[in-house]
Formats: C-alpha cells, structure tokens, sequence
C-alpha cells in the first residue's frame, strides 16, 4: 500500500464527516462528524511522514516523527473540543430539552 491509498481514505473520511456536519441537526451526531475530520487528518499526517521523507535524513537522524507529533496535538486539541463541545450540548438540553443545532442560537430565553 502506498501513500495515495493512505490519502484517498483519509479523503473519503473527511468527505463523510463533512457532510455528517453540515446535514444533520443533532448536535452529538456533529460533533462525531467533526471527530471523525480529525481523525482523517491524522491518517493523512501519518502517511505523510512515513512515505515523504527528505533525502539524506534517514541515514543520519533515523525516522522523523514530525507527522505523529503533529497527530498528538490534533487529538489534544480533539479532547479539548469534545470536552467543550459536550458543556455545551448538556447546556443545550438543560434550557431547551432538545439537543437540535437550530435551537443554539436561541440560548437566551
């Protein structure tokens, strides 16, 4: 398998998640679909700094991570959104009983 398989499932992954975020009104189901943007984006960072590698480096520095500390942040950074995300969501349902991403805007009573 190469790097444009890699790509092309992460393509396919993001596409999903995209549409997940922009068509459906849940707010958990959004919040998945962005979950799963993220995770397509790491795919795509892993695939990049196994098979792109600059000439001459492997030999002297060993492998670079540089891709998987990148995925590192993006999960951090994932964490932080599901944990806010979801503050949100309980405020959500808590003044409104619903959890549809029409009546957010509406957070005042």
């Amino acid at each position: 398998m190469g790097l444009e398989h890699f790509l092309v499932l992460s393509a396919i992954l993001f596409c999903i998640g995209l549409y997940g975020a922009l068509a459906r009104r849940n707010v958990i189901t959004v919040l998945m679909s962005i979950e799963l943007m993220f995770n397509a984006v790491n795919i795509a960072l892993v695939a990049f700094a196994k098979y792109v590698v600059p000439v001459g480096v492997e030999e002297q520095l060993g492998r670079m991570l540089t891709g998987q500390v990148f995925a590192i942040f993006v999960i951090t950074v994932a964490a932080a959104e599901i944990a806010l995300g979801l503050g949100i969501v309980i405020a959500l349902y808590r003044n409104r009983e619903t959890v549809d991403v029409s009546e957010a805007s509406i957070m005042r009573r």
